[in-house]
């Protein structure tokens, strides 16, 4: 069988697994989702044995180790996937919600119910845990999902994927609600973008390179964002001491994500007071400075930012430091450089609040409050498959409702169109 061949009879396979995943009942779903996590854990050995062939063939390639232990399933770490599907199975089903009724004058009562999307395809990389993360959500909220990881994790994804199918199978259900492409080809990838007859929404997840390749290439509707270049805002009128807690935090707690800020904006007025012990916090934990002309002569010895610098995502312990007038050029600034992902803004005033909330076009906004929170599990969500920045259909942190689309249901008693 070619590669095209084999991409589209996997498609095909999860096609015909999301007419059965959509019938199936919140209860069923949860059951499933439990065994599942306990068929991890009493899989360890298998799932472990099988990763170490990834991991070893990666230390064979003089992958980082960063990127190895992202690699590496412990016995831990399978721990924590097991217990991510049964939080899962705790959540509440989206499926079937009518979200809103309204009587029309000839009596017809007409609403909106969530149902499932269909087939979601995940295209992701390095880390396996994704394989059962994203298999979770969108089994809950009644999709199938075909799933295609990256070469370097091949024997992992596909014990975890055989696993979870095993329980379908010993339940009479159709296989093919969890579907993965078990190829290391990356043609694979352009044949599945192709399949828009089959597949109906693709969620990419991995660095701007992947996610780009993906948009460029897909006939099918893809969510995304491409990397995080966030924001925080220090007003004139901040508690001082909080917008230090908030800029350290959303900086040092975990550099390398997509929420973390990589530009600290500071008014005028309060720049002389503020940075510097501001700075020697950031210094004292390795951070490197780079700021605006008003900043070094606050700043002895930091670098100077370039133009290029404030639109870098730099996922790393740097940060660009810029001194603004007021709210408006800071909000100007967001505007021009943002990737729309997580901004905030330090104030007392409620005023300036409201304006920065109404004004700044980004996935999640936040008042005295750290970027770092924009995360699925942090809403209240539960659970997250990814952030969008698109500004249909889901936006911010995905989780089982944006998983989910909406239709009109419509009661009647008899109504002709006259």
């Amino acid at each position: 069988m070619d590669l095209k061949d084999l991409v589209f009879n996997k498609a095909l396979e999860a096609k015909e697994g999301a007419i059965e995943a959509r019938r199936l009942s919140s209860d069923l779903k949860n059951t499933l989702l439990v065994e599942m996590a306990d068929s991890f854990i009493k899989r360890a050995n298998e799932i472990i044995s099988e990763n170490q062939k990834d991991v070893q063939a990666a230390e064979k390639k003089g992958l980082s180790k960063a990127m190895i232990d992202r690699l590496t399933l412990t016995r831990s770490r399978i721990e924590e996937m097991s217990k991510g599907l049964v939080e899962v199975a705790q959540l509440a089903d989206p499926v079937g919600e009518i979200t809103k009724m309204w009587k029309r004058p000839n009596g017809m009562m007409v609403g909106k119910m969530r149902v499932p999307i269909g087939v979601i395809g995940i295209i992701y990389e390095s880390r396996p845990n994704v394989t059962a993360d994203a298999t979770s959500l969108c089994f809950k909220s009644g999709n199938a999902v075909i799933l295609r990881g990256g070469s370097e994790a091949i024997n992992s994804n596909k014990i975890l994927v055989s696993i979870m199918r095993s329980i379908l199978k010993e339940n009479n259900l159709k296989e093919g609600i969890i579907t993965y492409i078990d190829t290391t080809d990356r043609e694979a990838i352009n044949e599945m973008l192709k399949l828009d007859c089959l597949i109906d929404l693709i969620i990419p997840r991995g660095g701007e390179g992947l996610i780009r390749t993906v948009v460029e290439n897909s006939r099918i509707p893809v969510l995304k964002h491409y990397k995080g270049v966030c924001h925080v805002y220090v007003d004139n009128e901040a508690d001082l001491k909080m917008a230090e807690d908030i800029c350290f935090n959303a900086k040092v707690q975990r550099p390398g994500t997509c929420n973390a800020m990589e530009t600290m904006l500071v008014h005028k007025d309060i720049s002389k007071d503020f940075l510097p012990k501001m700075a020697k916090r950031f210094i004292d934990s390795k951070v490197q400075l780079k700021g605006c002309k008003e900043s070094c002569s606050i700043l002895e010895g930091i670098e100077l930012a370039q133009e290029e610098d404030y639109y870098k995502e730099y996922l790393d312990l740097v940060l660009n430091i810029k001194i603004v007038a007021d709210i408006d050029e800071a909000m100007n600034h967001i505007s021009k450089y943002s990737s729309s992902h997580s901004d905030a803004i330090v104030t007392k005033n409620y005023s300036k609040a409201m304006t920065f909330l109404k004004e700044v076009d980004s996935s999640a906004v936040f008042v005295n409050a750290s970027t770092r929170l924009n995360d699925g599990y942090q809403f209240g969500l539960g659970a997250e498959i990814g952030i969008s920045t698109d500004k249909i259909h889901a936006r911010g942190p995905m989780g089982l409702e944006e998983l989910t689309s909406t239709k009109f249901i419509v009661f009647g008693d008899g109504q002709l169109r006259t």
